[in-house]
């Protein structure tokens, strides 16, 4: 099964999976948080989105209340967080865990991928990236230090359009 079929809801809380949810585009899976110090990574992923989306990527948000409560909001208080704060544009899905016992099938299959250092497993904290091409496979993991802009970053998504 690729990664765009496993069931996933949306913030308003219906389900759907990735494929259904944003066509065959690539996309940049980013585990989100509203009170974290790297929230404002937020308007470097707005940008991308606004610069790739007509050549076919998407960035999608995964809300996560895992590291140190960062993310205690509603979905509706997420969703307007991000509108208000952020112009957020890109999908945004249900608040998710993506480590431990709970953790989504989604990140069961993303934390497989390792990052530039070869190094797979947990996601070690909010705005942790990862690049997936339009047939499902994990081409990139970028780790939460890693900015949108970040050019290692950018190149990987050049490419996998």
């Amino acid at each position: 099964m690729s990664i765009r079929d496993i069931s996933v809801d949306t913030l308003a809380g219906a389900p759907t999976t990735l494929a259904d949810l944003t066509g065959d585009k690539t996309l940049l899976i980013v585990n989100v948080a509203s009170r974290c110090g790297l929230t404002p990574q937020y308007e470097g992923l707005v940008r991308l989105q606004r610069s790739y989306a007509d050549r076919g990527f998407t960035v999608v948000g995964v809300p996560c209340n895992q590291f140190l409560g960062q993310e205690p909001g509603s979905a509706e208080e997420i969703q307007e967080f991000c509108a208000v704060n952020y112009g957020v544009d890109f999908p945004l899905l249900a608040k998710t865990d993506v480590n431990g016992e709970e953790r989504h099938p989604l990140y069961a299959e993303l934390t497989r991928a390792a990052d530039a250092e070869g190094k797979a497993g947990d996601v070690q904290w909010n705005f942790e990236k990862f690049l997936v091409s339009r047939d499902g496979e994990v081409v990139g993991r970028f780790r939460p230090n890693v900015e949108p802009g970040d050019p290692a970053l950018v190149e990987a998504i050049e490419k996998s359009l």
